[in-house]
């Protein structure tokens, strides 16, 4: 760099702001480390209900507090991010900060005590909020703002998402696939489960200690800007303005609802309609790995001929309509099979960009508002992630309660029927809620259209030397 910053860079730096594929790589890494966590989380309901003998009433209080508390502790993250300023950049840093903490809490989380309810509630809420609320937190939001922080290229960025949407998956691959045929070698006990979790904890630190020293921060601040502080009210009201957060923490939201859906009933679904919980990695893979194909063969094509939001739009446009198939015969496992595949293939266009959303809607806010703001509005993008989970997972495990579902730490329980019909009702019809709110989002997203001119526009400001 020369010492040039800001939209003007794009016109006369755009071989420096090129990334090689390494540090593509390396920074899909890092998700793939952070998803070994959320890998675990789509899982964790089934093991603190089977294994840990949770009732799932107080599993699903202490996630939707817990996300009420995460919530608030990502708006103080994405300030803290703002005024951080180290010889690393001021998202970079935590990254490095966090990945042992973050380690040390994937593990916590399965070292459920017996004894009274109330014990078990304080011990899941405290584990719970400090590996999600402290730990995750101020390890995904920097990690997620760094994308915008490492080139001035729209490009660049999509290409950033779609490498990262790709092996992010791999962390829960290792989390859901692989972790519950390990726990049944290791001996199928609350122990096994602390032992393989240890594994795993292990391969995200050393792939997040990758991210931190290969990922280095290219967008610099101007001085000026530097040493400004903008007021939490200004910054506030102009995320609060911008309709185009709205709508891409809305994707973001669905996103993360549909993978905790169906991550969380599928277990069950296996279990007690197959027989069988094995089944749910063999489901599990099929949908990721077809995920990830799509994503690395297909995507970057149809993101260079119809862009973001349209290539969104119609792969979720078929993702409702692949679901409909299903209802055909709900019971089988072949269809059950098909609407994994038909959702990771669909689902992946969405997927691999949802990042790209936000850093067009970082250029958005500083072209609408002067206002460049990369960690509140990843910031705000997660709380509405979260808050969103939290309101699933809650959702999920109180129907599981009110329909009558009998949790158990050791052998299978026999379930009522209630509870079965619960679980594939639950299947059949949450998914195309989410699809449905997604498609609704999309048709009303315009940005795309604007982008060329809110990048002149910026250009300009930058030679005239305005914000």
């Amino acid at each position: 760099m020369t010492g040039q910053t800001g939209p003007a860079a794009q016109v006369t730096q755009t071989t420096a702001d090129k990334l090689s594929w390494f540090t593509r790589i390396s920074y899909g890494l890092g998700d793939t480390a952070q998803n070994v966590v959320w890998g675990a989380m789509s899982i964790l309901t089934f093991f603190y209900t089977d294994y840990a003998g949770v009732d799932p009433a107080i599993v699903g209080v202490v996630m939707l507090l817990s996300r009420c508390f995460d919530g608030f502790s990502d708006v103080c993250m994405g300030f803290i991010v703002e005024r951080t300023h180290s010889k690393w950049g001021k998202a970079r840093p935590w990254i490095l900060w966090m990945s042992l903490p973050f380690a040390i809490s994937i593990v916590l989380l399965y070292m459920v005590p017996q004894g009274s309810t109330a014990l078990q509630f304080a011990y899941i809420f405290v584990t719970y909020n400090f590996c999600t609320t402290i730990c995750y937190t101020a390890m995904n939001l920097p990690y997620g703002s760094l994308s915008a922080l490492m080139t001035h290229l729209s490009k660049e960025r999509d290409m950033l998402s779609i490498t990262r949407m790709t092996l992010s998956p791999l962390g829960k691959i290792l989390a859901v696939s692989a972790t519950l045929p390990l726990v049944k070698f290791f001996g199928d006990s609350q122990m096994a489960w602390i032992e393989v979790m240890s594994l795993w904890a292990v391969v995200a630190l050393l792939l997040l200690l990758l991210c931190f020293y290969k990922c280095e921060e290219k967008v610099k601040p101007s001085p000026k800007k530097k040493a400004e502080k903008i007021p939490a009210k200004i910054a506030l009201k102009a995320l609060g303005l911008n309709k185009y957060f709205w709508m891409a923490t809305g994707l973001w939201t669905m996103q993360a609802c549909i993978a905790l859906f169906t991550g969380t009933i599928l277990p069950y679904y296996c279990k007690y309609i197959f027989m069988d919980d094995s089944l749910y990695s063999i489901l599990f893979l099929v949908e990721t790995f077809t995920t990830i194909i799509a994503t690395m063969l297909f995507c970057p094509k149809l993101l260079k001929r119809f862009g973001k939001r349209n290539m969104s739009l119609y792969g979720i446009i078929l993702a409702f309509f692949g679901h409909l198939v299903y209802l055909l015969d709900p019971y089988s496992f072949n269809w059950v099979l098909f609407s994994c595949f038909i959702r990771g293939l669909c689902f992946a266009p969405l997927n691999s960009v949802i990042f790209g959303f936000f850093g067009d809607v970082v250029d958005y806010s500083q072209w609408k508002f002067h206002i460049r703001q990369e960690g509140l509005i990843f910031s705000g993008g997660s709380v509405g992630n979260k808050i969103g989970g939290g309101l699933v997972s809650a959702l999920l495990t109180g129907l599981l309660s009110y329909a009558g579902y009998v949790s158990s730490a050791t052998a299978s329980a026999a379930q009522p029927q209630s509870a079965i019909d619960m679980i594939v009702a639950l299947y059949e019809y949450g998914p195309l809620v989410i699809w449905a709110i997604v498609i609704v989002i999309l048709y009303c997203y315009k940005l795309d259209q604007l982008y060329p001119r809110i990048m002149r526009d910026l250009v300009a400001r930058a030679a005239r030397g305005e914000d």
